[in-house]
Formats: C-alpha cells, sequence, structure tokens
C-alpha cells in the first residue's frame, strides 16, 4: 500500500492525529477518543498502521485474559514523502487534501462538541484560523519553512507537565 493511500484514509488519519503530542495510547484509550469509529473498525485500522511501522506497539499486559497493547506513533513514518508526493496527480493530491480538510473539520466539531456550547469559548481555549498572504521569493519561502519547523520542533519537545495542553496545529500552504 503506498504511504499516501496508507495515511490519507479517513479512519487511520484520525487515528495517527490522535496519538500526536508523543502519545502512548491503548485501542481501549482510542475507542475513549474517537468513540464514534465502530471498534472492529478501529482494531482493523490500527492493526494496518501497526503492520506498516506507523505505529510502534511499546508495551504489552494482560487484561481479563487478553494482550493489551500500547502503541507510539513512528513520526517518520506518519506523514507522506516527498517522493510520494511527488508520484501523486493532481487528482491524488485533490482526494488527499480533501481528507486533511474534513479531519480538519472533525477535530473542530469534536471540540466544540466536547468543550460544551454554554461555555465554549475559543478565545480563551487558544483556537484561532487564519490566513495571510505573503510576498516571498522561493528562497525567503524555504526560509520561513525552515523557521517554522524548528519552532514547531522545539515545542514539540515540551511534556504534558499538569498546566499543558495539547493543541492541533495545522499548516497549509499555498500559491496565491
Amino acid at each position: 500500500m503506498a504511504t499516501a493511500d496508507l495515511l490519507l484514509h479517513p479512519v487511520r488519519l484520525r487515528i495517527v492525529q490522535t496519538f500526536l503530542g508523543d502519545r502512548t495510547l491503548t485501542t481501549a484509550d482510542l475507542r475513549a477518543e474517537l468513540p464514534d469509529i465502530p471498534s472492529a473498525t478501529l482494531y482493523r485500522h490500527v492493526g494496518v498502521l501497526a503492520e506498516a511501522g506507523v505505529l510502534a506497539v511499546v508495551g504489552e499486559r494482560r487484561v481479563r485474559g487478553a494482550a493489551e497493547r500500547s502503541y507510539r506513533l513512528v513520526t517518520e513514518a506518519a506523514s507522506v514523502g516527498a517522493a510520494d508526493a511527488a508520484a501523486m496527480s493532481v487528482d491524488e493530491h485533490r482526494r488527499a487534501f480533501a481528507t486533511f480538510v474534513a479531519a480538519l473539520l472533525a477535530e473542530f466539531d469534536r471540540y466544540a462538541d466536547t468543550a460544551g456550547s454554554p461555555t465554549l469559548d475559543p478565545a480563551s481555549d487558544g483556537v484561532g484560523y487564519r490566513q495571510v498572504a505573503l510576498w516571498l521569493s522561493d528562497e525567503e519561502f524555504t526560509g520561513l519553512v525552515a523557521e517554522l519547523r524548528a519552532v514547531l520542533t522545539a515545542r514539540a519537545a515540551l511534556e504534558p507537565d499538569g498546566v499543558r495542553r495539547r493543541r492541533i496545529v495545522s499548516q497549509v500552504f499555498l500559491p496565491g
């Protein structure tokens, strides 16, 4: 299975996104966070991701006679590589982008649903979505991407401490 096909399946993409933030989760943890996905479907897609090396088994324990595995995301395997992206057709890119946007919409819906509509406060929760147009040469754009990568990489190294909240940051770059 091609990397893009593997990662851009809607259920598998949601599973991968749930692991973002250097999390270790069991399938029971995943079921709690993705309750709208049937258990059999969830187990099947976790198995596909584990077999492909996107999820790694990092622990196993016995629970009522069954083996419960703990998984972590293998970050290097959890993105579509430059060669795979270059080999994709325009229609494949359209489908991939639509899947990405649909997952982003679903993530926002989950936030809005779980936050509780009477007390929903996107400003204090740090929710934001905006666009900005920049006039950049190819070299300046490459520099911007490198700077953003450095900032995000530094923040990705931070661990939960009881004060930090898990936040999802999504990037889209399009020529204007």
